[in-house]
């Protein structure tokens, strides 16, 4: 069973996740830890709880949701999966961080790149991954149909979307995005978002204004 672990981090309060089961082995998912201070609270909680990361997953590459991908990977020796689509988004982040305050330490490259319909496997436990493009042009989501639930990155919030203003961003892909792919999934399904508190699939069907 999949127990999911939540961090803010860095000026955006970015959602980062850290996935698990019992066999200990965990993926980490966009993590957004930029301060020393940060850094080290997510070192110490792997490390006392005895936990062995095997992926790096990026739902998507803005520079608050790989702010930590180069300590992530050093530390843990573990290598990097995301959409190719989004390849330029993650090298545009070096250039584009001093705008927001952030001196970027320049993330891995990708090992690996998902594709809708893959399966992220790490200890017991999947992950489906769906493309959900419009935030990011590579956008991805992860979804487990056994414990019924979606890292979502940015592309769902609670009352509200990702943006479609940034390079690469279209509002009726995303419209799009929700409609087809996270909206095919039942209403108890529960949303954790990059930012902010979860969802569920049925709440954001019946009142988020931007998709009633």
């Amino acid at each position: 069973m999949i127990t999911i672990h939540t961090f803010a981090y860095n000026g955006f309060q970015e959602n980062t996740y850290v996935l698990t089961d019992e066999t200990n082995e965990a993926v980490i998912i966009d993590p957004g830890c930029y301060s020393v201070s940060e850094q080290t609270e997510l070192f110490n909680f792997i490390t006392k709880n005895n936990l062995t990361p095997v992926k790096l997953l990026n739902t998507h590459c803005h520079i608050d949701h790989i702010l930590g991908n180069n300590f992530v990977c050093t530390k843990f020796n573990i290598e990097l999966y995301i959409h190719q689509l989004d390849l330029p988004t993650l090298h545009a982040t070096t250039e584009y961080g001093h705008l927001y305050g952030f001196t970027v330490d320049k993330s891995p490259e990708p090992a690996h790149f998902l594709n809708d319909g893959d399966v992220v496997k790490f200890g017991n436990s999947t992950l489906k991954v769906l493309f959900t493009p419009g935030h990011a042009p590579g956008h991805v989501v992860f979804v487990s149909h056994e414990q019924r639930f979606v890292i979502n990155g940015d592309v769902l919030f609670r009352g509200s979307i990702g943006r479609t203003d940034l390079p690469g961003g279209n509002h009726q892909t995303l419209i799009n995005s929700i409609k087809n792919k996270l909206f095919s999934l039942a209403d108890d399904y529960v949303v954790h978002t990059g930012h902010g508190p979860t969802t569920t699939i049925g709440y954001e069907k019946k009142y988020n204004p931007f998709l009633t």
